[in-house]
């Protein structure tokens, strides 16, 4: 299976810190984990992570409601539960491209 060209993998990340950071290759993949690591962690207590010029990491709660399966039009009924969602910083969103330039079919996903 390919992997998909515009995604950025943490093996990525370890080895753009291994070249411009000329950091050793097992330091900067043990700053990568670490980085993700503290992350997770800050995450899992409900805590919110800010990284200014990018964006914030929150932890939201939804809850339960009820839903429908759409092969069978069953109810069912959606439990509650904690999200991460990631809202991107006004920097980071002036410096993306104008969406009304991106194809449809890439719009949507």
């Amino acid at each position: 299976m390919e992997e998909k060209r515009n995604t950025l993998t943490r093996a990525q990340l370890a080895e753009s810190l291994y070249e411009n950071a000329e950091l050793p290759r097992p330091e900067a993949e043990k700053m990568v984990d670490q980085f993700f690591s503290v992350i997770r962690e800050t995450l899992l207590q409900g805590e919110s992570v800010k990284l200014v010029g990018f964006g914030q990491f929150m932890v939201r709660h939804k809850n339960a409601r009820p839903a429908r399966n759409p092969r069978t039009g069953e109810s069912a009924t959606v439990t509650a539960r904690h999200v991460v969602s990631f809202k991107a910083s006004h920097k980071l969103k002036e410096k993306m491209p104008n969406t009304d330039q991106v194809p449809p079919s890439s719009a949507s996903n």
